[in-house]
């Protein structure tokens, strides 16, 4: 059974972003997968983190997404502290990247989340 946890909150210090997790997590043993993907009935980005069990998913709800934009600009790639440690989440820009103009007018996402996120990032999309 795949564990799936959900991003709280972040913080942004200079270039650095660090997500929260809202609950700890089980599994203390995992690392960057380098992919990112959608859930568009949660309205969420999901990174996918390798454990031994498999993928464990880190759902990237809307009220972060905010700090997803900052992230697209940064030189770094976003943190995420999971338990006492950090992980780095390798990918995650080029990934966010890549995500937001495949779903830019393309409703297979579901309206809803195209539309919310060509609105949160129209700024970005509207750069490139």
């Amino acid at each position: 059974m795949r564990k799936t946890y959900n991003v709280d909150s972040g913080v942004q210090n200079g270039a650095e972003i660090r997500f929260l997790l809202q609950e700890l997590p089980e599994e203390l043993d995992v690392n960057a997968g380098g992919q990112l993907i959608t859930d568009s009935d949660e309205m969420a980005f999901v990174y996918l983190m390798d454990s031994a069990e498999g993928y464990t998913y880190v759902l990237f709800p809307k009220t972060v997404w905010p700090l997803l934009v900052i992230s697209l600009t940064s030189e770094e790639e976003p943190i995420l502290a999971w338990g006492a440690k950090d992980v780095r989440l390798t990918n995650f820009r080029e990934e966010l990247e890549m995500l937001i103009f495949n779903i830019e007018g393309n409703h297979n996402y579901g309206e809803e989340f195209s539309s919310a996120v060509e609105d949160l990032f129209k700024e970005h999309l509207a750069a490139q």
